[in-house]
């Protein structure tokens, strides 16, 4: 069958799946929806559909993550009328009214309602006017929340494997220059021009090529790459494809922890329809181009995210990274040329060559083009996966797309690129984010996590908090990272200790440019980000740990303490029922008291105390 009849098909199986004919619902079971009771929710709907006798006429269908994941679980129904609407929050005990009010009534369940969406699929729904998805551009998110991740049809139906077909159609040198003019940067952190890396791997004479996509997520807070394979696995598996014709390569590896059951069941799933396709094989499509993909579970170490150390461990050996030169583009797998994506860049390869350079490099700024996806974290009230134009500012991802800080507290920072990122104060609100302008402020973009902070967060406390992951997940190699990791860890645990002197802020720069400058691979490099830029802009914070003996922030547990204010104390019971050791007492509708020598600081008194009675010191 032609790929054009392949095509055709797959579009007969997406009109029937998005006709209003029957009954339909969609429930966003990424790894983030389970989590939140997804699997529950589905099999209430199996339940309550079989007793309402509508299990035959409807489509019950896992999707992937909307990028919401504040509202987790979603939900989306379509009645007999072909109206959509999206829940939020639903749980096993809201199906049964859910059922009954769209699916028997047709009617609305107001109390769970989040979106309603335009009946039929092609025209402009509500849920793009959402507060958190109006900002938006949805490339490399396209199918995640909307199609079967695991029918491919659905894939195919809505562009898959176009860019493909495309790609053949070029040849690897044009496909090379369509990936230079469309601006696309590496999307793992370095922002390295993809089209020039596979340029050099495609230059690379030899026997044997391979193209790896790093699907080695380790950021704390970070689950871009997971919600993609979880939620649209062959926009990435092409992207791959396309990666291994361009440089010449016959194999390409997934290189996925362990860690990610889903996304790993989801690529398992991919390439084996992939083989039934005969997209992977020998002659795809009849294109001369053989090729083949392998997935290598990762055991979940952070340096793995290195190129080298990555390639390490594929090999059997333990991940550790490499002196470069030689480059994996000339020496890599095996010792053969190797070209190395993450998901995110993969994905949006993949729309570049449906689409064309042209239209990807229509987004963006002049230096950064295209989108960038973040998992927005922290203390913000719309937490979630997000894509959004390079150059958007700070200020209309924290404010209009995650809905401001969380409790109305002060801004107080967001940190950007993960552990290995830096933390950018409120004085940068209105920054844009992009490579350059996050580089200039002493960040990266890392690939892709930002946590925002408040005012009840110490940023000393931060650094810490980071040190503490990259000094036990440093491969001990290096001297300056083994090292430095670790006397940078036990400065800051002293100073959060009120153990620290003024003379270790000193320390604590150099031993962080040391890092930097001598460091074998990034890790090493950018390790001390958090701590230097905590220092350049929260410096005077330090020296309130270290001078005054005082966590000005009031979250270092060695320098605080914990009272009740008794004309605010209501007698109420909440801290009481909250503390765990029992260092709070008193009676219903007196003001209650805390024992200072029971406390351990744990701060949940204060947490759950409604009527701000509760003070740290």
């Amino acid at each position: 069958m032609s790929f054009a009849a392949r095509q055709q098909q797959a579009e007969a199986v997406w009109q029937e799946f998005i006709q209003p004919a029957r009954l339909r619902v969609l429930i966003g079971s990424a790894t983030c929806g389970r989590a939140a009771g997804s699997l529950e929710v589905m099999q209430a709907f199996a339940e309550e559909l079989t007793k309402a006798g509508l299990r035959e006429a409807t489509d019950l269908v896992e999707v992937g993550c909307l990028g919401m994941c504040y509202a987790e679980v979603l939900v989306e129904l379509r009645g007999r009328d072909g109206k959509r609407v999206l829940y939020q929050g639903v749980e096993p005990r809201h199906v049964a009214d859910l059922v009954q009010t769209q699916l028997v009534q047709g009617e609305i369940f107001q109390p769970l309602a989040l979106a309603l969406m335009e009946n039929g699929e092609e025209t402009t729904p509500a849920f793009y006017e959402l507060p958190m998805i109006k900002p938006q551009v949805r490339i490399v998110l396209r199918n995640c929340g909307i199609i079967d991740p695991t029918n491919i049809d659905h894939y195919l139906a809505r562009g898959g494997y176009a860019g493909m077909t495309r790609a053949f159609a070029l040849g690897p040198a044009q496909v090379i220059e369509e990936m230079k003019a469309s601006g696309l940067r590496g999307r793992g952190g370095a922002g390295f021009p993809t089209g020039v890396k596979w340029g050099f791997a495609r230059n690379s004479v030899a026997d044997q090529k391979y193209v790896i996509c790093n699907a080695d997520e380790g950021d704390p807070g970070a689950f871009m790459d997971r919600s993609v394979l979880e939620g649209d696995p062959h926009a990435v598996l092409e992207g791959l494809l396309i990666a291994g014709y361009a440089i010449g390569a016959t194999v390409g590896y997934v290189y996925c922890r362990a860690e990610y059951p889903l996304a790993i069941e989801r690529l398992q799933g991919a390439i084996a329809q992939m083989r039934e396709q005969g997209f992977l094989g020998t002659d795809i499509l009849g294109s001369g181009f053989d090729f083949d993909i392998i997935i290598k579970k990762g055991a979940g170490a952070f340096v793995c995210g290195e190129e080298t150390s990555l390639m390490q461990s594929i090999e059997g050996k333990r991940g550790m990274p490499l002196s470069k030169p030689p480059f994996p583009a000339v020496s890599g797998l095996f010792g053969k040329p190797t070209n190395i994506n993450n998901v995110e860049t993969l994905a949006a390869v993949s729309a570049i060559m449906e689409k064309g350079a042209a239209w990807y490099a229509g987004y963006g700024t002049e230096k950064s083009r295209g989108t960038k996806t973040f998992a927005l974290a922290g203390k913000i009230n719309r937490t979630g996966l997000i894509e959004v134009p390079m150059g958007i500012p700070l200020k209309m991802i924290i404010e209009d797309i995650g809905g401001g800080v969380l409790g109305g507290k002060p801004f107080k920072a967001v940190q950007t690129g993960g552990p290995s990122g830096g933390c950018i104060p409120a004085q940068f609100i209105d920054l844009a984010v992009d490579y350059e302008h996050l580089a200039e402020v002493g960040s990266i973009m890392g690939s892709g996590g930002m946590i925002v902070i408040d005012t009840e967060s110490c940023m000393v406390d931060m650094a810490r908090y980071f040190l503490t992951f990259t000094e036990n997940e440093s491969c001990g190699k290096c001297v300056p990272c083994r090292m430095g990791t670790q006397h940078l860890l036990r400065i800051l645990t002293d100073i959060t200790k009120g153990k620290g002197n003024l003379g270790q802020i000193e320390t604590l720069r150099k031993i962080g440019d040391t890092m930097k400058s001598a460091s074998l691979c990034g890790l090493g490099q950018t390790a001390a980000n958090p701590v230097l830029t905590t220092l350049r802009y929260f410096e005077d914070e330090y020296r309130a740990h270290i001078e005054d003996k005082k966590c000005p922030a009031g979250a270092c547990r060695a320098l605080i303490t914990f009272t009740i204010v008794a004309a605010r104390c209501t007698g109420c019971g909440a801290c009481l029922r909250a503390c765990p050791v029992a260092a709070i007492s008193g009676v219903k509708k007196h003001a209650h008291s805390i024992d200072q020598q029971l406390c351990i600081q744990c701060g949940s008194c204060r947490q759950v105390c409604k009527f701000e009675a509760v003070l740290v010191n």
